[in-house]
Parts: structure tokens; sequence; C-alpha cells
């Protein structure tokens, strides 16, 4: 596992603090781990809604997986 140090506003330190003492999180790394994940989820739901649009703006491939991988390659 690597270990960071990035610099933060004293609010998110006040929040990261809250957050622990409210017992939703053991310590700051774990707070940071989560704000990752969630942020990692909100990624891919942006992708796949992405993904949605160009489907219905008419954006989408169609027909053999295999043909398209070798047109597009």
């Amino acid at each position: 596992m690597t270990t960071i140090s990035i610099p933060i506003t004293p609010e998110q330190e006040k929040f990261i603090r809250s957050y622990i003492k409210e017992g939703k999180a053991e310590n700051k790394a774990q707070v940071v781990r989560r704000a990752l994940s969630h942020f990692a989820e909100e990624e891919a739901v942006r992708a796949v809604l992405e993904a949605e649009r160009e489907i219905v703006d008419g954006k989408g491939l169609r027909g053999d997986l295999r043909k398209l991988i070798r047109k597009h390659a």
C-alpha cells in the first residue's frame, strides 16, 4: 500500500474529524479511501450515462463485435 501526503483546507480537516467523531470511519485514511471509492463509482455512472446518451443520439456501434474491433483497430 502506498502512502501519500496532500494539503487539505481547514474545512476539509474539520469534515474528516467530524466524520470520524460520528463513527462513520475509524481514521483519516478510511475517510479518504471511502471518498476515492465514491469518486470512482461516480465516474463509472457518468461513463454509463454518457454511453446511453450516445446510443440515444445514434452514435452507438451495431453489429458483430469481432468485426467492429477489427474495423476500428
